[in-house]
């Protein structure tokens, strides 16, 4: 967006705000990030996931569990939030979700028994943000802990496929987490770790200057292609009123990105080339041992 469109010449741009997620979604597919971030009304999603229902119990037991006092931090607390807090959205039935109730509790109490509950996050589910000179980007972090004088990104995963640092490495969430960390706290955050909770194992990357210098970088570049989308967009729908796909500009602009992953989008009942390139699944098919 230039100074001109803002009706302002001379004047800086405007800060792009942006999320991880946002930026992501745009890379995966841009039909996709059409329908979900500028589209209104949104079109209408398909039927909730089971594995996003285990993932959001997993995760809000163990933001619960370090809000605990100290002393209440036991495995067995743990597995009372997650039963307390058990979402049953997506399961083929209630046999299905009360089996994953059971091993998520497992779950949960098995990896906080490996961590020293008195070793205290400086921040759980924390939101962090930061501005660069083109973007200003926010999101929250699963768990931001302290060691050694340093912070430390963690981030809980409960998705069937087993992680590498390589995830770890590559991710530009946890990079744009450290680099929002380090900047806002003023201490230094290279360290990033993928916490894989069906297996236990935990996966690493520690970043340098550089590489966090690349993410920010890559960052704003994905940003720039969002923003000039968007107002390609605003210039060409009437508020409030959504363009219906097919339609040959929006798809120029927003071309669908069709894929295997396509089974699991929650717009593919509106796009032609998703279903094509991927069959529909089951909302409970992303479970272990359900597919």
């Amino acid at each position: 967006m230039t100074a001109e469109q803002l009706g302002f010449e001379g004047m800086p741009k405007r800060l792009y705000p942006c999320t991880p997620s946002r930026l992501n979604t745009w890379l995966d597919c841009p039909r996709r990030y059409r329908m979900t971030y500028l589209d209104r009304p949104k079109p209408e999603k398909g039927p909730p996931w089971a594995h996003n229902s285990v993932g959001a119990s997993v995760h809000n037991a163990l933001a619960g569990w370090w809000r605990l006092p100290l002393g209440d931090r036991t495995p067995e607390a743990a597995g009372r939030l997650l039963e307390r807090g058990w979402l049953t959205d997506g399961f083929r039935d209630a046999a299905q979700s009360a089996d994953w109730r059971r091993r998520s509790r497992a779950m949960v109490e098995r990896y906080v028994s490996g961590v020293d509950p008195a070793d205290e996050p400086v921040g759980v589910e924390r939101t962090v943000s930061m501005k660069t000179h083109l973007i200003t980007v926010q999101g929250r972090i699963d768990r931001l802990d302290r060691r050694g004088g340093e912070l430390v990104v963690v981030d809980y995963k409960t998705g069937r496929r087993p992680l590498t640092a390589d995830d770890a490495r590559s991710s530009l969430a946890l990079a744009l987490y450290a680099a929002a960390s380090r900047r806002m706290m003023r201490t230094p955050c290279r360290l990033v770790e993928l916490h894989h909770l069906p297996t236990g194992e935990v996966a690493v990357w520690e970043h340098t200057e550089e590489s966090l210098d690349r993410h920010l970088r890559r960052a704003e570049q994905i940003a720039e292609e969002c923003a000039e989308a968007d107002e390609w967009y605003r210039e060409k729908v009437p508020a409030g009123k959504r363009t219906d796909l097919p339609h040959a500009d929006f798809d120029e602009k927003f071309p669908p990105r069709p894929g295997a992953l396509c089974a699991w989008c929650d717009y593919a009942r509106h796009c032609p080339e998703g279903r094509q390139a991927a069959p529909a699944r089951d909302p409970w098919s992303a479970l272990p041992d359900e597919a």
